[in-house]
């Protein structure tokens, strides 16, 4: 809708950015409040979540890169255009948990109550995440006549012009919204350290896996599998199916430990 969000001279302020931005501190926050209730050491919490989030950027922007490289090998500094858009969840996870990881084992936290302090407050992150993406144009839906329809109209914006489509980005913000609710319900019924984390990942998941239907055919998202299934679909399910079945799993494992 709207990629620039102030423009003042040679200034420019990216609405993407400014909006990643917020998604990376409300997140921090959230989960920062959750680690201080569990007991953890909030200031070493911090410093934990600074290393997580540049290599969640890292790590997204890699993944997003690998999975256009043609475009980015003919065009390399584009590889450094965040305010583009341009992450892929996925690749944000996988680095983000091994670098968190390894920084908890060096400095002795307790690896499953920061892990389901950091459940909590992605989603927040999450949905100002994906309205970023909505405002930038970025990662953007197919082609529809649904009522709730939009249509971009700015000449800098990064979907089609003109075309009403699905605001998928909404959907997704509004599913995350939707996540972080069910896991404050969560964290009050939890029945071991890591089921918070295990269920963000599963309902994350299975929210992207849903979101995939509605976005349009002509924003690459990697190699089709299984002969229909984007490669970004096909990983959202695996990541809801996997982390679904821990769930499950641990919980039996808990409540016969608690019932001996």
């Amino acid at each position: 809708m709207y990629p620039v969000l102030l423009e003042w001279g040679p200034l420019r302020v990216f609405t993407y950015g400014f909006f990643l931005a917020i998604a990376f501190l409300s997140a921090i926050y959230v989960s920062a409040r959750e680690a201080k209730r569990l007991g953890l050491p909030v200031s070493r919490f911090y410093d934990l979540c600074f290393y997580i989030v540049l290599a969640a950027l890292i790590g997204s922007r890699l993944a997003y890169v690998i999975l256009d490289l043609p475009l980015f090998l003919a065009n390399p500094l584009k590889i450094f255009a965040l305010w583009e858009g341009g992450l892929v969840f996925q690749g944000g996870v996988a680095l983000a948990m091994v670098t968190g990881l390894f920084y908890m084992k060096v400095h002795r936290l307790p690896w499953r109550p920061c892990l389901d302090s950091l459940g909590l407050g992605t989603p927040v992150g999450q949905f100002f995440g994906r309205l970023g993406c909505f405002m930038a144009g970025c990662c953007y839906g197919s082609p529809t006549d649904v009522p709730w329809a939009v249509t971009f109209l700015h000449p800098q914006t990064l979907c089609p012009v003109k075309e009403p489509i699905h605001p998928a980005q909404l959907y997704e913000a509004f599913l995350a919204l939707g996540v972080f609710g069910l896991l404050n319900i969560v964290k009050t019924r939890k029945k071991f350290d890591g089921q918070l984390v295990l269920t963000y990942f599963a309902l994350a998941g299975l929210v992207r896996f849903v979101v995939e239907f509605f976005r349009h055919p002509g924003d690459y998202r990697g190699p089709v599998v299984f002969g229909w299934m984007p490669l970004t679909q096909a990983l959202a399910l695996g990541l809801a199916v996997v982390c679904g079945a821990l769930v499950l799993w641990w919980a039996r494992r808990a409540g016969g430990t608690m019932e001996k």
